[in-house]
């Protein structure tokens, strides 16, 4: 009865992140340093280890773009705070926090779950990551990473852990006012005002372009040897610049975030290949413009089945004009492309509207996201993406 429970409150939190939270705004909160772990052996909670052969450094940076005013507070400048996952070497650095305490905090409460799910049991997951750690030698390729709509960046955590080590440096975003809680340094933590007023398709369109413009400015901080100062919290440009190869970029987005990949794709050329997991494109002729570049979507086959009546892959399909690929998982659901149901297996409950195991879908989603990018950024064959696999069962390929 008790497990049964606690599958319920998971089960709603999940749930939560998918619907518009409460409190929009600025909260005050402790000041944010780069998150590091004391102590996460109570919890005994940690994300699936990287597949790579490289060990995982993280930093944290808070980009201000001054050319930009904020969409939804128009008296500010823009701002980003990105977690840049990358290949470093062993034994260097202080291990990753999941999210600071503060985040956690306000992602149970803004459902009305404080109490019920300790915030320490989220911000302690143990990441596999280590702040500052020293970089390994060599250039790679880049991936930015961009999170559904009200998802913190963290939800994106182990595929982009999993990702450095396999050698890509890796930005996952935060866009501000966007996520139900975002810890900025100075004490500020801002919440989703975007949420209160977001509810049409043509509303969702103009997030997914504002948010590729956030792309495009990430590309921009992160590849620059020198920065304006004031840029890039603290530092005169990007440390690992050099380890980025600005030939090879790459993006993947998780719902509202895959739409934003398409649309960054469409407005910058530097963008050579993108993932879309399970979201619509919400854009009008989405999936044009990306002149030849590749493009994967990958999504429930529930949501996004060719039959399925409120996608729009469809179309996208039929006007993409290079390397794509469409693929359904069987047994998923909309959150099954994130890390929600991977904590979900280490907490031993299990969500009812997700027959595919947490730890099934976080494989799935590793190896083909893998595989496209070590295709298309790396030159990799990788047959993977050939057709339908006898160990994979899951995964359809509805077109080809």
């Amino acid at each position: 009865m008790k497990l049964r429970r606690r599958a319920t409150v998971f089960t709603l939190l999940v749930l939560s992140f998918a619907l518009v939270p409460g409190t929009p705004g600025i909260a005050s909160a402790a000041p944010v340093p780069v998150p590091s772990v004391r102590s996460t052996s109570e919890a005994g909670i940690e994300l699936p280890r990287p597949a790579g052969r490289y060990a995982v450094g993280v930093q944290i940076l808070r980009l201000s773009d001054p050319r930009r005013r904020d969409p939804w507070v128009p008296s500010a400048h823009r701002e980003l705070m990105v977690s840049v996952h990358y290949p470093a070497r062993a034994g260097t650095g202080a291990a990753a926090a999941y999210m600071t305490r503060e985040e956690a905090r306000l992602l149970l409460e803004a459902r009305g779950l404080a109490g019920v799910v300790p915030a320490e049991t989220v911000s302690g997951v143990r990441t596999h990551a280590r702040v500052d750690a020293r970089p390994a030698y060599g250039r790679f390729p880049m991936v930015l990473l961009s999170p559904g709509f009200s998802m913190p960046r963290s939800t994106l955590t182990t595929l982009a852990n999993d990702l450095a080590s396999r050698g890509y440096v890796v930005a996952a975003v935060d866009h501000a006012y966007e996520s139900v809680g975002t810890a900025f340094p100075g004490g500020r933590v801002l919440t989703c005002l975007a949420c209160e007023r977001v509810d049409t398709d043509q509303e969702r369109a103009r997030v997914a372009v504002g948010r590729a413009h956030d792309l495009s400015f990430v590309i921009d901080r992160l590849t620059a040897l020198r920065a304006s100062s004031g840029t890039i919290h603290g530092h005169s440009g990007f440390p690992f610049a050099r380890m980025i190869d600005s030939r090879r970029i790459g993006v993947a987005g998780h719902s509202i975030g895959g739409a934003a990949a398409a649309a960054v794709m469409r407005r910058d050329p530097r963008v050579r290949a993108g993932v879309n997991l399970d979201g619509n494109f919400f854009t009008p002729l989405a999936g044009a413009g990306m002149e030849g570049r590749p493009f994967m979507m990958m999504g429930t086959s529930a949501a996004h089945g060719p039959t399925a009546p409120d996608s729009d892959w469809q179309g996208a399909w039929t006007r993409l004009d290079g390397w794509k690929r469409w693929l359904t998982v069987a047994g998923a659901e909309h959150f099954s492309f994130t890390d929600l149901p991977v904590l979900a297996d280490r907490l031993g409950l299990f969500d009812p509207a997700a027959p595919l195991s947490g730890e099934r879908s976080w494989q799935l989603t590793r190896d083909y996201t893998a595989a496209f990018f070590d295709t298309h950024l790396r030159g990799m064959a990788r047959p993977l993406l050939d057709g339908p696999a006898a160990d994979r069962p899951e995964v359809a390929f509805p077109r080809m």
